[in-house]
Formats: structure tokens, sequence, C-alpha cells
């Protein structure tokens, strides 16, 4: 488990870690990094973090996420895929696939890399790295169609009046 104090760097979250952890997580990082090297590596909430988003819920509630997240607790590892596809979510789909791992709807806990197919675990990465793809062409052309909408409701008056500081 990670020292209390939260590193600042992926490289520093890894040496915090105790010996027997730290090989699995620096592997599993690199594996990361090379299977979807589009979803950018960072700190998140004590963890590794790849592929940072915004959300917005409906409610209006937003926030800051990863796509795909990977942590040593106590106990095992924990990878976190925040993707979903026509399916559902990508980490429930490969339950049948990884019998030695514990599977929620977003996170594959295992005890030891052994424990986990590398192979689905890149196809999971890939599908991961496409939806932030998807993602963040989707919140680009709704904001270029917020800003077309607003820019229809404005009056030519109401623009100069704005631009008038």
């Amino acid at each position: 488990m990670a020292k209390t104090a939260a590193p600042g760097s992926p490289e520093a979250y890894i040496a915090s870690l105790p010996e027997k952890r730290r090989e699995a997580v620096a592997e599993l990082d690199a594996f990361i990094r090379k299977t979807a090297p589009k979803l950018k590596p960072f700190i998140l909430a004590g963890m590794l973090g790849y592929g940072p988003f915004h959300y917005v819920y409906a409610s209006g509630r937003e926030g800051d996420w990863a796509v795909v997240s990977l942590c040593s607790r106590a106990q095992h590892l924990s990878l976190y895929l925040c993707a979903v596809d026509e399916q559902g979510y990508l980490a429930e789909q490969a339950k049948a696939r990884l019998p030695k791992a514990d599977i929620g709807k977003s996170c594959i806990r295992f005890k030891k890399l052994e424990d986990i197919d590398l192979k689905v675990i890149a196809e999971l990465l890939k599908k991961s790295q496409k939806w932030a793809e998807q993602q963040a062409k989707q919140s680009s052309q709704e904001k270029r169609a917020a800003v077309k909408k607003s820019l229809r409701t404005t009056s030519r008056s109401e623009i100069r009046k704005k631009a008038q500081f």
C-alpha cells in the first residue's frame, strides 16, 4: 500500500510501494502505457490514473477522474476501467475470461499478475482508450453546438453590448 503522503508522480507512487508490490505495479504501469499510449498517466486520489477526463451528471454534479486507474491495496491490486460500450461496463464484460480475478462493474481485483490474462487486459485497455477518444470528441462537438446555439439566439445588439466592457 502507498505511504500516507500523496506521491507527486507515477514514478514516485511506484517507488513508494513495498518491494513485493513495486515490481508488479511497475510492470503493469509499463504495460498500460504501451497498450494505451494516448491515456496520459497522472496521480489521482492516491493511485495511478491514465487518461484524465471531466464528467458532468444530469443533476449538475461534476468532477474529474481517470479512464483507467491502477492501485496497490493491502491484499490485492486493483485495475479500474471507467469506460463502457454498447454491452455495458468493460470490466464486468471480462468476468468469464478472468476467472482468478474478482470483478465488479468497473474494477478488476487480483493478487498477482499471473492471475490475469494480459491479452484480455490489453483488449480492455484499447477499448477504454477508444471510449476516451469518443468522449473527448463528443465533448468538443457539444461545446461547439452550445456556442453556435448561443450565437443563433443572441441578437447582434446583445453581442455588441457584451463586447463593450
